[in-house]
């Protein structure tokens, strides 16, 4: 998904070729580690920023710290001070609900002329309150004196806007850049101005109240005078995209659009189902993960999409997206629908080689920066995943499944019908009944699965496997899509085709076991080549093939044992690739690593086929992890290395955090432990063989959506079986447990 670990050479596409350089293609530098900044994130919309735990953003080479909107840093550097020092840190915490991040900090001593402290440490108080809305941040300053005496100090804000391309950012040296407009300066507002090689404007309006003392185009001073046990108060605007008018005092727009924040985040909690267990840290991060993914969720036109992760990936993918919508579809449907709408919308009906396009192809990026825009990376609509065309197939019967909301699919069902094609002709490259993927220029990913660093696919003597590439998991998608289009048809009265996609499925089940089941690895190996070789790789990849069921059921054991044997089960969670294998790398992105979603959608597969203790071992792992991370916030990915007593996970430099899917992954594994399934057209709620992992002994699940109707369900742990209590729901909504 991340493109941190590509061919090397050089970046971009037709006539960007010649503007853009970087020494590994699209890759993320690890120049400082993000776990060691513990950032703090904002978005709305199109907009998110990063900062220090002071609430500052610090510019430098690698420093991903600023303010962006549309894949451009509007606000590359914001600094406070007072009187000319950088205030101590006392504390900086986000909101659970992560509308607002709280800077708590203090005046360090106040040196005079005379070498000796005027003022002592830690009587001067400031409180940063930010938060992010409608391509705009608001920042309220409040400065409160605890000394005897009467304070005057001077606040100052410094601040710039380099208009960076996210791209440039991530390790890319752009040749040629636009224009910087000259700096705008008024009484109590700065306009700083860009114009790129794309002939768009760009530009950032600074505004404050009150007004500075003095202002530049570089700095804000505020001279406050505080009177003992009393309090100034300093607001700013910091916004972009034209979004520059201020019709009202600002410390009213401050108020009015924190409210507005508020509410909807708090509209987006309420549509989905909640939870609340009888451990309080699951619950911190649970209440973590559902809030992520309500920040990260974008309304469009379609319905909520969530974006995959900040700061690198805060745009829409299509594989990130369809995965978060599958782990989430049990609590909130809408994500679904918003997901499946929009990726319809934005499936490809012409060849393009450059995007990697292909007539039925769903996206798997959308960039909107000037970089995008005039082809220097390849990104504007990419549809270089070979992943993302089943999986929407996939998505879409399962939200018929869960809703019954037929008369939505069949809108859907031409894109549906493009996608299966898709699958049929240009997926499936050699005719061979496998899908492979190969990319269409030399500009395009190399690897074009989830695992997409350059070398993630190989054979056992480490060699790089050379394509087209046909991936286990991805024949996994495909039969999933086989049997959602099944499902599909039948309801739609279509029986003869609904035939027709369940036997292929059963086709495809024998076919894959046949030429990638290997008994000597104990699994499915990781892929075929170009030459039908396999790639004799123990990988986390066979956990996908249990999550969709195209494992034949006598296979499940061995597979399952194979993942959780020392080799592949760390104590956190499965790795990507076993410690036995030849690029086996516990600090590589995609060799060795720990990915949650990977490991949630490993336990989903447990679960299916009644591995329900192992899933629990997963769902441990996981748990314990949070616990160790800043905020409770499972990041993108950690790393591989084995879990040690009293001791945390290690962290990897420069993972996402938050990411959707990994923000989904310990809701997708509450679905998994109580092999929790639905009925619309009987209308019931179903727990088969329901589990709670040890750390929970009691879960209360509110307003479970089903149709129109929902249900509250207390589940608990009575010895070694969970019972399944309806607390209240509809007349019409039924509660089975099957032991």
């Amino acid at each position: 998904m991340s493109q941190t670990q590509s061919q090397p050479g050089v970046s971009g596409i037709a006539g960007g070729q010649a503007l853009s350089q970087a020494q590994t293609q699209f890759f993320i530098p690890a120049t400082a580690s993000l776990h060691e900044r513990r950032p703090r994130t904002l978005k709305h919309g199109d907009s998110f920023a990063v900062f220090d735990h002071s609430g500052d953003a610090i510019s430098g080479p690698g420093s991903p710290e600023g303010f962006y909107h549309r894949d451009t840093r509007h606000l590359s550097h914001l600094y406070l001070t007072v009187n000319g020092m950088r205030p101590i840190l006392l504390s900086s915490a986000l909101r659970d609900d992560n509308a607002m991040l709280t800077c708590d900090l203090a005046n360090p001593d106040f040196i005079g002329e005379d070498g000796r402290v005027e003022v002592e440490h830690d009587l001067i108080h400031l409180r940063r309150s930010r938060f992010l809305w409608d391509g705009a941040i608001y920042e309220r300053i409040i400065v409160r004196n605890f000394d005897i005496a009467e304070r005057r100090v001077s606040v100052g804000l410094s601040f710039a806007s380099d208009f960076a391309d996210l791209f440039e950012i991530r390790g890319m040296t752009r040749l040629r850049r636009g224009t910087m407009h000259e700096p705008q300066v008024g009484d109590a507002d700065v306009l700083l101005g860009y114009r790129g090689r794309d002939d768009l404007e760009r530009s950032t309006h600074l505004h404050f109240d009150p007004a500075p003392a003095q202002l530049t185009a570089e700095q804000a001073l505020f001279e406050v005078t505080v009177g003992p046990g009393s309090r100034s108060t300093l607001f700013a605007r910091i916004s972009c995209e034209h979004k520059n008018e201020v019709d009202q005092p600002l410390p009213k727009l401050f108020l009015k659009s924190l409210r507005e924040a508020m509410r909807a985040l708090q509209h987006a909690r309420r549509r989905a189902a909640s939870m609340q267990s009888s451990n309080d840290l699951f619950n911190a991060v649970s209440r973590r993960s559902v809030s992520d993914i309500s920040m990260l969720s974008t309304d469009t036109e379609f319905g909520p999409y969530p974006y995959a992760g900040i700061p690198w990936f805060s745009t829409v993918f299509g594989r990130d997206a369809l995965i978060t919508a599958l782990q989430t579809i049990w609590m909130d449907p809408a994500i679904s629908r918003g997901v499946l709408g929009y990726l319809a919308a934005h499936q490809a009906t012409d060849f393009d080689p450059t995007a990697d396009a292909e007539p039925g192809k769903i996206l798997h990026e959308v960039r909107h920066g000037e970089m995008a825009e005039l082809g220097e990376v390849p990104f504007r609509h990419y549809y270089g995943s070979i992943d993302s065309t089943p999986l929407f197939v996939m998505l879409a019967g399962a939200y018929l499944e869960r809703t019954g909301d037929l008369e939505y699919l069949a809108g859907l069902l031409p894109n549906i019908e493009a996608g299966l094609r898709w699958i049929d002709t240009h997926g499936d490259r050699d005719g061979d009944g496998f899908v492979e993927y190969g990319r269409l220029t030399d500009q395009g990913l190399q690897n074009q699965g989830w695992k997409d660093s350059h070398d993630s696919i190989f054979h056992v003597d480490g060699s790089i496997a050379r394509g087209p590439i046909a991936l286990a998991e991805v024949q996994a998608y495909v039969y999933g899509a086989w049997q959602a289009a099944s499902l599909i048809y039948r309801a739609m009265g279509d029986l003869d085709r609904s035939e027709t996609y369940l036997a292929r499925a059963v086709d495809l089940q024998q076919r894959f076991d046949a030429s990638f089941f290997d008994a000597e690895l104990g699994t499915y190996v990781l892929a075929l080549d170009g030459q039908k070789q396999p790639c004799r790789v123990r990988s986390s990849n066979a956990g996908h093939v249990l999550y969709t069921g195209l494992a034949r059921p006598e296979r499940a054991p061995i597979v399952v044992a194979t993942l959780m044997a020392p080799a592949s089960f760390s104590g956190w969670g499965v790795r990507t690739i076993a410690s036995t294998e030849k690029r086996y790398n516990p600090m590589s992105y995609h060799n060795g690593s720990i990915w949650p979603h990977d490991n949630a959608l490993i336990a989903a597969g447990f679960s299916r086929y009644g591995f329900q203790r192992q899933a629990a071992q997963i769902f441990e792992g996981l748990f314990a992890a949070a616990t160790y991370v800043d905020l409770m916030r499972l990041p993108e990915l950690f790393c591989g290395f084995p879990r040690r007593r009293s001791q945390g996970p290690t962290f990897y430099p420069v993972a996402c955090s938050p990411q959707a899917w990994s923000a989904a992954a310990p809701l997708s594994l509450i679905q998994a432990s109580l092999g929790l399934a639905f009925d619309v057209s009987s209308n019931e709620i179903l727990f088969r063989q329901p589990t709670l992992p040890t750390f929970i002994d009691r879960l209360f699940i509110k307003a479970l959506p089903l149709g129109l109707a929902e249900a509250d369900i207390m589940l608990e742990r009575l010895g070694d079986t969970v019972v399944v209590k309806p607390q209240h729901r509809d007349s019409q909504v039924r509660i089975v447990s099957i032991a």
